[in-house]
């Protein structure tokens, strides 16, 4: 994995001595909150409901296990021992104070981790396929073009006061498991008819009171003109996206306005300009960035462990898991293993300091010290030998992380909501504890399948409902909270934003409300076809029968 350079270092150090200042001058009143706003956003800290809150940047969602553990000392020392893993592949710490943030901070510097550009009109955290470098359907390593995105744009001149917020995602694989669809702009490798390697660009994907699926700009793109490429979109956006109303400034607003070919003209024609500017990398450069991402010292080992295979006959338990947790490796011998941090009647994404530590541990002992953000909330240890898979899932059981159910119903995405959030209209949290609770028995939930609910406190869709094969959204009507429910979303390569349903459900409504969808489903289902499937031949009338009989 990329480390930190005597640039980054100097960098992030003198960001932190700049933010230990305007913390001092808002604690002692030299600063009022609204002059203090836009100094702290430039740090990843937020304003939230009961106190700030600090957003952690995890590019493309790499960890090392000396970076886990100061995550678990941050949730210790400075928070109430646990830390919220998002769908950016950040980290959220809901209470620091505000005047240990420096200190904090500065912890986080010492093992290269930073809060820069986490917050604000500027290119976020770039996020990649969690299972890049392990993935056996992988073309390339797509963090090795994440890394180079992210130096590029990390306090570029040009981007740091965009229209809005501006988030890139990099997949290497045919499947796509970054959700690049629904960026601002998607990154997909792929070859074209001499075999060459290169990216799919897509632009103007986007959620929130708006969603959108991003649209194709240019087909190929070859790999030395990335950044000259993303300069020309990142200016044409600066120059015509709106500033005068925020609703309307993402950049997915501006390609339905004008249409993708005028779009595609207009960047074709910066693009021209560019090239000449020396924007992309130098030789040499790739390699450089390139060998960071080496694979790590693998052992070589037959397809197929024995005593792995005897061991899911001989437990069922851990069969279960193995079949719901694991994903196939490119390496002979080896697993992909997922932690769920959706324990049932669990918080999606949360994880406690002891929780951290162990992670850690079990990453140098299993899985070469690397760790992985999932955007869907989950952790990752990417390189496992399959003869170690039992050994690891009996530690993971000890921990609470060894829940069977990736991809299942009760693996939630759920955002803050009002528990946390200054923005929600609803709560997240509790409905998504009641839904994993309604679908807790683990063989009702492998007879279910593939079924992925998202659950959003407010329209903003930090918890990606639009793109849930089950989308929740909470909605405050007259001071109580009620839930719209959209179906047949999808994040992968066949993108969708989901249909509304009808009306609204009450909170105490909502759950049952989902188990009538999973019963429809059910009964419609045709060889074991997954619910998308189903969703897609039968159309949403079944489902809206079902939900409005009785109303």
């Amino acid at each position: 994995m990329y480390r930190y350079d005597e640039f980054d270092r100097t960098l992030v150090e003198e960001r932190v001595a700049q933010f230990r200042d305007q913390v001092s001058r808002r604690l002692s009143g030299e600063l009022s909150e609204d002059e203090f706003k836009p100094l702290r956003l430039m740090n990843g800290v937020y304003l939230q409901l009961h106190a700030y809150m600090l957003r952690v940047a995890i590019p493309y969602g790499t960890l090392s296990s000396r970076q886990m553990r100061r995550l678990a000392h941050v949730a210790r020392r400075y928070d109430r021992g646990y830390g919220h893993f998002t769908t950016r592949q950040n980290i959220q710490y809901n209470w620091p104070s505000l005047a240990e943030l420096p200190d904090l901070l500065m912890d986080l510097a010492d093992v290269e981790m930073h809060a820069i550009q986490t917050s604000g009109n500027c290119i976020r955290n770039v996020t990649a396929d969690h299972f890049a470098g392990a993935a056996a359907d992988e073309i390339e390593d797509p963090r090795i073009y994440a890394e180079i995105v992210r130096q590029w744009s990390s306090l570029h001149p040009e981007f740091s006061f965009l229209p809005r917020k501006f988030k890139i995602a990099v997949t290497g694989a045919p499947s796509d498991r970054a959700a690049i669809a629904v960026h601002d702009i998607g990154l997909r490798m792929v070859r074209n008819d001499a075999g060459e390697i290169g990216f799919e660009v897509m632009v103007g994907g986007g959620q929130g009171r708006t969603p959108m699926i991003a649209k194709t700009v240019r087909a190929f793109l070859p790999k030395q003109y990335l950044l000259s490429y993303l300069e020309a979109i990142l200016r044409v956006y600066n120059q015509f996206g709106r500033r005068d109303n925020m609703f309307k400034a993402r950049i997915k607003i501006l390609v339905h306005e004008i249409g993708i070919e005028k779009f595609s003209g207009l960047v074709e024609e910066e693009w021209e300009q560019v090239r000449d500017e020396l924007v992309d990398l130098p030789p040499g450069e790739l390699e450089r960035i390139r060998a960071y991402f080496r694979p790590p010292p693998f052992d070589p080992l037959p397809d197929v462990d024995q005593g792995f295979e005897a061991a899911k006959t001989a437990t069922p338990a851990f069969a279960a898991w193995a079949r719901s947790n694991l994903f196939p490796h490119r390496q002979p011998g080896y697993a992909i293993v997922n932690l769920s941090l959706k324990p049932v009647g669990g918080v999606p994404g949360d994880v406690s300091a002891e929780q951290m530590d162990a992670i850690a541990d079990l990453a140098d002992q299993y899985s070469f010290g690397e760790i992985r953000v999932t955007h869907e909330q989950n952790l990752i240890l990417p390189h496992v030998r399959q003869e170690d898979l039992f050994a690891l899932w009996q530690a993971l059981e000890a921990q609470g992380l060894a829940t069977a159910n990736i991809g299942l119903v009760s693996d939630i995405i759920a955002c803050p909501g009002m528990d946390y959030c200054a923005l929600a209209t609803a709560r997240s949290i509790p409905v998504a504890q009641r839904i994993s609770t309604r679908f807790a028995e683990t063989e009702r939930a492998h007879d279910i399948g593939d079924l992925k609910i998202k659950i959003s406190g407010c329209i903003n869709s930090c918890g990606h409902h639009h793109v849930g094969h089950i989308g929740i959204l909470g909605v405050d009507k007259k001071g109580e909270e009620f839930y719209q429910i959209t179906l047949g979303g999808d994040a992968s390569e066949h993108a969708a934003i989901g249909g509304l349903i009808g009306p609204a459900f009450a909170s105490d409504e909502v759950v049952d409300a989902v188990e009538t969808i999973v019963e429809t489903y059910l009964a419609n289902r045709i060889n074991g076809e997954h619910f998308l499937d189903t969703y897609r031949r039968v159309g949403p009338s079944p489902f809206k029968e079902k939900l409005y009989a009785a109303h």
